[in-house]
């Protein structure tokens, strides 16, 4: 029995001094409101670029190189889920954005966005399926961007579910500017469809012969984040602008955003303007703008336990700089902001919330990352 004893006290300390030397040795940074710790989950990630949390556990992670992963208990999976179409990686284009139908938990739908098309014709398509284990069925085509175009900039794309279960898709110009200021055209516009692609009848462009229906918003430029306002249930997103002018906005039914007749960017090389100048009449301002460009990718509103200070507050990741941005918003309006990281894992592709009220970040690298910011004692 003493020896039992003996053997379980040892067996104690030494789990007390791991992980008090664990604690020595983390990653702790400080911020204003909140010093937290920076574990990575898992790494051996290539480019990775949308994640979405499993009810019950589990991390689904889209590469842009066409492939679906998952990470359970902390580790990466070796077989990527099977089940999806031919995705073209393209410049910017590959495997996006993903999403979890509301009810998940009972239908198993799962929506992701990627790149397709072929002899030099390419555009954002969206697909559903049902996720079973480690394989997609039913897969689905539901949403197909026209017109295709060749080039690899510009393909967006995040997915967010509204309360009224439909879907957002935010889409990206494809480098022909011109385009996000017509409506007969997807290029530079937020799709809004039902969950299973047919257009929901309170549309803005509904019934107009001379426009897509499925478009909600346009003249935006390359939106890669997108969040829905815990509060209001506003589509909120974020676009990078040229050689400046990012920006945040709130996304309006039938509203111009003003791509490409009016930015805070210019061009870039030369630095001439672009455009008409920064506002005209019947086009949108920003809420927020970065001047010059953060590249911003990843959106997320913090609503958790575990980082009081943050109740509210927009995360956005930086591409350019490395950077987790963390701004403060009262109503409509963004009042302060922080810049925390500054390159010191690189860049940084998506922000999300996971059930525990931690963060989690996804580096876009060769050998990406998955991050989790915890609070530090």
């Amino acid at each position: 029995m003493l020896l039992r004893y003996g053997l379980n006290l040892i067996i104690g300390m030494l789990s007390l001094l791991i992980c008090q030397i664990s604690i020595l040795h983390a990653d702790v940074i400080q911020s204003q409101k909140h010093h937290f710790n920076v574990e990575v989950v898992t790494g051996s990630l290539q480019h990775p670029w949308g994640l979405a949390f499993l009810p019950g556990g589990g991390i689904l992670v889209t590469e842009r190189t066409g492939r679906l992963r998952r990470i359970e208990d902390g580790s990466l999976l070796p077989t990527p889920i099977a089940g999806l179409p031919k995705i073209r990686e393209k410049g910017q284009g590959g495997l996006l954005g993903i999403a979890l139908h509301p009810g998940f938990a009972q239908n198993r739908w799962l929506y992701l966005a990627y790149a397709a098309g072929n002899w030099g014709n390419y555009s954002t398509e969206v697909l559903r399926g049902r996720l079973d284990g480690s394989q997609l069925s039913d897969v689905q085509t539901i949403f197909k961007a026209v017109p295709k175009s060749g080039g690899g900039r510009h393909f967006g794309s995040r997915l967010v579910f509204g309360r009224d279960q439909t879907l957002y898709i935010s889409l990206g110009d494809r480098g022909e500017r011109a385009a996000a200021q017509d409506v007969g055209d997807h290029r530079g516009t937020l799709i809004r469809v039902n969950d299973d692609g047919s257009v929901p009848p309170d549309n803005p462009f509904v019934g107009d012969a001379k426009a897509r229906p499925e478009i909600y918003t346009y003249g935006n430029r390359n939106m890669q984040g997108m969040a829905m306002h815990p509060v209001s249930g506003a589509i909120w997103t974020h676009e990078h602008g040229p050689q400046g002018g990012d920006e945040v906005n709130i996304m309006r039914a039938g509203v111009n955003y003003g791509w490409p007749a009016i930015t805070y960017g210019v061009n870039y090389g030369s630095g001439t303007p672009i455009g008409e100048g920064t506002h005209k009449a019947g086009m949108a301002q920003p809420i927020h703008k970065w001047v010059p460009s953060i590249a911003p990718s990843g959106m997320a509103f913090y609503t958790g336990d575990a980082f009081p200070s943050w109740k509210g507050n927009l995360f956005v990741g930086s591409l350019k700089f490395g950077l987790l941005v963390r701004l403060e918003v009262q109503g409509e309006q963004v009042v302060s902001e922080e810049r925390m990281l500054d390159g010191r894992y690189g860049r940084i592709r998506d922000v999300v919330q996971g059930p525990d009220g931690s963060l989690y970040l996804l580096t876009d690298d060769r050998e990406g990352q998955l991050l989790k910011l915890t609070p530090a004692s």
